[in-house]
């Protein structure tokens, strides 16, 4: 077999590009069901919060992928100072099943979470774009995410590299508190095939903003001094946290996107009027006590009432909404995804002749 870690991954990048496109031809191939991928187990023992979860697919179509990722999250290791997240992914010969390449996937599985929030941020962007009220359109995007861990900080750099030039601005928001030095050299950097070169200016004061020049344009990156400030100045709400308890209790503004990657952030109070909800998988998400799941028990929320990634892609559901209407996009983590960003990394890895063989 073929080994890749976290160094032979650094070392082919991340095109967030091909990386997005793959996630959305991996949801094209799934809509066609050509897919096959198991409800996952999750393994528990001892500390209920933490888990150990199997998540097998097959990914037919142009990408022909069958494999494994073991991935565990133990929420209290951020505060040993070890990640919250470990995982593996074997990779087998969809044709013999022969074992073919192994993983050390944790770098993986986040650039394929923020791969698929690409996804649907480009298909909400394209939808306020296209719409009639262009003053609204043509605002611009205000990011803020909450969380910067590893999830966080990918997230950080798909959107810049992939929508630097719809941002007017960036803000970011840790319990832990954040320091530019934490988020430049962790987030950005050159890249094999990442995109522009970004470069920064040095803050001398917490209260004075990063600066990125990314494709012409200034974008100022601020640090929040709580949640509620980052989110009631952004539109697009990237939720990245291992927080215990739900804590926003707002309901969002009029147009904006909540991209809920760490499912359980959101009070009903601030999310049971929202008619516009996307989810990855509905038989995936409404379990583990996700905001799906709150919103299943407390309001009758059904499979029914939701628009799947595949909606969004194959039948351009997103075109059907209002452009004042607020979106919640709920992404449980499918085992197709990170079978098909795994699978793509071995092949880029082969073609550039890296990887170490067992």
């Amino acid at each position: 077999m073929i080994y890749y870690g976290d160094e032979q991954l650094r070392e082919i990048g991340e095109p967030w590009r091909e990386l997005v496109d793959r996630i959305q031809e991996t949801v094209r191939i799934m809509d066609r069901g050509g897919v096959v991928q198991p409800l996952k187990p999750y393994l528990r023992y001892g500390n209920p919060d933490n888990r150990i979860i199997a998540m097998p697919a097959y990914v037919g179509g142009t990408v022909a992928a069958a494999g494994l990722k073991w991935i565990a999250s133990f929420p209290g290791n951020i505060y040993a100072g070890l990640p919250r997240a470990h995982s593996v992914t074997i990779l087998n010969e969809a044709s013999t099943g022969e074992p073919r390449a192994i993983v050390n996937s944790s770098r993986v599985s986040a650039v394929r979470t923020a791969a698929v929030s690409g996804l649907m941020l480009r298909e909400w962007l394209r939808h306020r774009l296209l719409d009639n009220r262009r003053d609204e359109a043509e605002e611009g995007l205000r990011i803020g995410i909450i969380g910067l861990g590893p999830i966080g900080r990918m997230h950080l750099a798909m959107t810049l590299a992939l929508f630097g030039e719809h941002i007017d601005q960036v803000m970011l928001y840790d319990v832990r508190g954040i320091s530019p030095e934490e988020v430049i050299p962790h987030s950005f950097g050159k890249r094999t095939g990442a995109g522009p070169t970004l470069t920064f200016g040095e803050p001398t004061e917490q209260s004075k903003p990063l600066r990125i020049r990314q494709l012409r344009k200034d974008i100022p990156i601020r640090f929040a001094g709580n949640w509620q400030e980052l989110y009631r100045s952004c539109n697009v709400i990237l939720t990245c946290t291992v927080s215990p308890v739900r804590y926003i209790d707002i309901p969002p503004a009029p147009g904006s996107l909540l991209l809920d990657i760490s499912l359980r952030d959101y009070g009903l109070d601030a999310i049971r009027g929202i008619r516009s909800i996307v989810v990855d998988d509905w038989a995936e998400v409404c379990r583990e006590n996700t905001d799906i799941e709150l919103l299943h028990r407390e309001t009758g929320l059904s499979a029914e009432d939701v628009m799947s990634l595949g909606d969004i892609v194959c039948r351009d559901a997103i075109s059907s909404l209002r452009s004042e209407e607020p979106v919640l996009f709920c992404p449980m983590g499918m085992a197709a995804f990170d079978v098909s960003i795994a699978d793509w990394y071995v092949r880029k890895g082969e073609e550039l002749g890296i990887g170490v063989k067992l």
